[in-house]
């Protein structure tokens, strides 16, 4: 498991106090830009990390980053190889039989993507013989095998830029996930160039859940309830919007 060693420390904090924060050890996959992935350097970027860095400011706590393939995040948690997941991991019933999550950071609806001339529709009939991609072990994973796994061929990916490079290629008929993500981090490059989405919006909370937020082992309730008390924090004093307000043109928290 690589580590990345970044953190973030209070403006205002003496060495006294800098050396007495708890430290907490967030894990990613970083592989959903614009949400979290590695820039150039090589260091997490992304909504999910700025929003990570004003939560653990707010909380203080001294945060580092650690890598895991998406499949691996609640396991290593568990293992307690990580304290926190920060991957864009949405609420659902499922995972709340195994973790712990915060109140949600945002919010959004699951698409498909396909090509904009594409002649089929987005439902059992249309989507029979084609190759639909998700990224394995995602509550899209579970809506396409549940809703299509009979009469498609579901292709399973580590991470969700593989998806698109599968797209783009020919070798998926279409793809599943979230709006945003799809529209910022495909349909907005070259990328995604005679792509759009397609169908209507999937919000049914059985299948996208409540929201996406931080997962943390059961036991773990005061560390939850700090990072809740830091999202009600940047959410009132403007840093939030003026974190969401870099990358989406849109509200992001949702309803």
């Amino acid at each position: 498991m690589a580590v990345c060693s970044m953190w973030w420390l209070p403006v205002q904090a003496s060495d006294q106090q800098a050396s007495d924060q708890q430290v907490v050890r967030l894990a990613s996959d970083f592989t959903y830009p614009p949400f979290n992935y590695k820039d150039a350097n090589g260091q997490p970027a992304g909504f999910d990390i700025e929003i990570a860095a004003a939560l653990c400011q707010a909380a203080n706590f001294k945060c580092e980053w650690t890598t895991q393939d998406w499949d691996g995040l609640i396991p290593a948690l568990l293992a307690r190889k990580s304290d926190v997941i920060m991957a864009s991991m949405r609420i659902t019933e499922e995972r709340k039989k195994r973790i712990l999550f915060t109140n949600k950071y945002y919010q959004t609806p699951a698409r498909f993507v396909a090509k904009s001339n594409a002649d089929f529709t987005m439902d059992v009939s249309g989507l029979t013989g084609k190759n639909i991609g998700v990224q394995i072990g995602t509550i899209h994973d579970n809506y396409v095998t549940e809703k299509f796994g009979d009469v498609a061929n579901i292709k399973r990916y580590k991470g969700q830029d593989e998806v698109y490079l599968d797209l783009e290629s020919g070798r998926l008929d279409a793809a599943f996930g979230n709006a945003d993500q799809l529209q910022l981090a495909f349909l907005d490059k070259p990328l995604g160039k005679g792509f759009a989405l397609v169908g209507a919006p999937v919000t049914d909370k059985a299948y996208v859940g409540e929201g996406t937020a931080l997962a943390l082992r059961k036991q773990d309730k005061k560390l939850a309830e700090a990072f809740n008390k830091a999202i009600a924090e940047i959410r009132q004093n403007g840093t939030y919007d003026k974190i969401a307000s870099k990358y989406f043109n849109f509200d992001i928290y949702g309803e």
